[in-house]
Formats: C-alpha cells, sequence, structure tokens
C-alpha cells in the first residue's frame, strides 16, 4: 500500500518544534447561542431606519453653541443659549428614504412655525454640496464613501438646502450614533442676522440617540471662502442641541397644522428637487435671509392650512423669481 507521506507529516511539522503532533481531541465546538450573532444586510438596513425613526417625537430642545480655538486677532463671542417645543414628523418612508419635519409650536400662543427638515437616503449616489455664496450643485458620492451609509441632507424653513452629509450609523455600547464626513454649510440663522465676517462653515454633524431622546452635536470651523478655495478660518465652534422627549405640552397645534398642509409642502418638495435634477443643482436669487421667498411661501401655505387651493401654476410663479441653475 502506498503511503502519503505529505498527509501524515503536514499536521506534524510545526508542533514537532514544539514537542509534538498537535492534537484536537481537546478542541470542542462553541455552542450556536454563545456564538456573536452576525446580521444580514436586512436587519442592518431596519436597525438604521429604527435608528432614524427613533428622532421622531414631542420635544424641548436646548440650542448651544460655544466657539473656541481662535486665530490671533479673533475675539471668540460670546456664547449662544436657546430653547423651543419642536415636534419631529414623519413626511415620507419609503424604505430606503426617510424625511423628517420638524415644526416649532410657541410655548404659550400656540401657533406653529415650519422649521427645518432632515432627509435620509441609504446609498444615497449622490447629493448637494454647498459650493460659494447660495449656491448649491448636485454631486456624485464616492461609491467607498456612500456602501453601507446614509446621506442626511439638511433644508431650510423654505425647503431651500442647507447642507448634506455621509456617514454610517454605529451601535457601540448600544448607543445609536451617525457621524457624517466633513462638508460645508452657509452660516446659520443665529449667526447671518448678526454679522458678516466670514461666509461658511466648514462641518462635522453627530446625531446620538440617547434614552431621554436624541442629541445633534456639531464641530464647526467658520471660514471665509473664495468659491470653494479657503482664504481662512476666524474661529472653531462647538455645538450640542439637546432633544429631550416631554409630555404635558400641548403639541395639539402642530399636528392639526401638518394635517392641512402636508400636502401643500409635500408639492413644496417636489418642485425643489424638480429645479435641482434640471439645473444638477440650485442658485437662490435672494441675500442669504431669503425672507422674500419665505414669506411668499408663508402666505401660500396660510392659504392651504385655511383649505384654499393652491394650483401648481402657483407654486412655479411662487419659485420663478427666486430660484435658478447654479
Amino acid at each position: 500500500m502506498k503511503v502519503n507521506l505529505r498527509s501524515l507529516l503536514f499536521p506534524c511539522l510545526l508542533p514537532a518544534l514544539l514537542g509534538g503532533c498537535l492534537s484536537t481531541s481537546h478542541i470542542r465546538a462553541v455552542p450556536d447561542d454563545q456564538r456573536p450573532h452576525v446580521i444580514s444586510h436586512a436587519e442592518g438596513l431596519e436597525r438604521d431606519r429604527q435608528a432614524i425613526l427613533a428622532m421622531v417625537g414631542d420635544y424641548r430642545v436646548s440650542f448651544n453653541f460655544e466657539e473656541g480655538d481662535p486665530a490671533p486677532g479673533y475675539e471668540p463671542k460670546r456664547r449662544y443659549r436657546s430653547g423651543a417645543y419642536e415636534m419631529v414628523l414623519v413626511a415620507e418612508d419609503t424604505g430606503d428614504r426617510i424625511v423628517l419635519q420638524h415644526l416649532l409650536v410657541h410655548r404659550t400662543a400656540g401657533f406653529v412655525v415650519k422649521h427645518w427638515r432632515q432627509d435620509w437616503q441609504y446609498q444615497a449616489p449622490t447629493r448637494l454640496e454647498f459650493t460659494e455664496d447660495q449656491t448649491w450643485r448636485l454631486r456624485s458620492i464616492d461609491p467607498a464613501v456612500t456602501k453601507g451609509a446614509w446621506t442626511q441632507c439638511v433644508y431650510e424653513v423654505s425647503d431651500a438646502p442647507r447642507y448634506c452629509g455621509t456617514g454610517k450609523w454605529t451601535y457601540d455600547n448600544d448607543t445609536p450614533t451617525w457621524t457624517s464626513d466633513a462638508g460645508w454649510r452657509p452660516l446659520p440663522r443665529r449667526e447671518y442676522t448678526k454679522r458678516s465676517d466670514y461666509n461658511a462653515l466648514g462641518i462635522v454633524n453627530v446625531q446620538r440617540i440617547t434614552p431621554e431622546g436624541w442629541m445633534h452635536e456639531q464641530v464647526n470651523r467658520k471660514v471665509v471662502r473664495d468659491g470653494e478655495r479657503e482664504v481662512s478660518t476666524l474661529v472653531k465652534e462647538t455645538g450640542a442641541n439637546d432633544y429631550r422627549r416631554i409630555t404635558g405640552f400641548n403639541f395639539s397645534s402642530g399636528y392639526r397644522y401638518w394635517e392641512n398642509t402636508a400636502d401643500y409642502w409635500r408639492r413644496i418638495r417636489e418642485e425643489w428637487k424638480l429645479r435641482i435634477a434640471e439645473g444638477q443643482g440650485v442658485h437662490l436669487n435672494y441675500p442669504v435671509d431669503g425672507m422674500k421667498m419665505i414669506l411668499s411661501m408663508y402666505v401660500q401655505s396660510q392659504q392651504a392650512n385655511n383649505g384654499v387651493a393652491i394650483s401648481e401654476a402657483d407654486i412655479r410663479e411662487l419659485f420663478d423669481p427666486w430660484v435658478s441653475a447654479p
């Protein structure tokens, strides 16, 4: 009989250096219930979706921003503190795309202000990028960056664009956390109403789900840009916006408002989407505060809230003076 020496000797080559052949008799299989669970793609996607949807609810919000690490000659401004009562609703949910709408409800009068909006897209192929004053361009996302990641795009009260970022949800210590890549945005309203010494924020955003609600953390740089070229950085800024779930506050006016106007705002989103696609981005033909367009849209939304029909032509006519291709 022919003996295969290779098959006999190979298992002993390394152990021979240690004094004998390797025995596997002591190795025991790990019980299935003790093995770490590797989640499927579908399970991972649904876990991410539930993290995003966990931001839905009624909140008391505190907004906190502080400057630090100034450039030579720059005097940091006073800390910014503010608060609001804010509700977050699902405007759209198609599985891999979730749209969350924020509404402010006045503490005593109960009147409603449509606030910012956050759109979440799984493995988005493109996103808007803030490239120069009042201009956003639609650009491709590196496939390596967007694979398995969610792109969040944020829009202001008129649903005009503000900023986008891409990142993956993580779950260390059972805390769902999303961190964006670095990006750009125009000045927030709390800044452009008071100052003009810089024209862009370099940003990284973190959204963290907590037992009490969720946190929106920001790491910003206040930058002077010439187009997309950085000229100088004035100062860094950290932000911590704390969304705490509450009961006992009357948010009913907000829910009534959204019931009456949700379809109007859906059509506004569709008009923005159409113009962004046609122009591969948008340029806003108004100063940074955008109040002329915002006020026109406020009038239309109040008409919709009161049951007045708003035609597609009415919406296009509202957009035409203020929105063009980059």
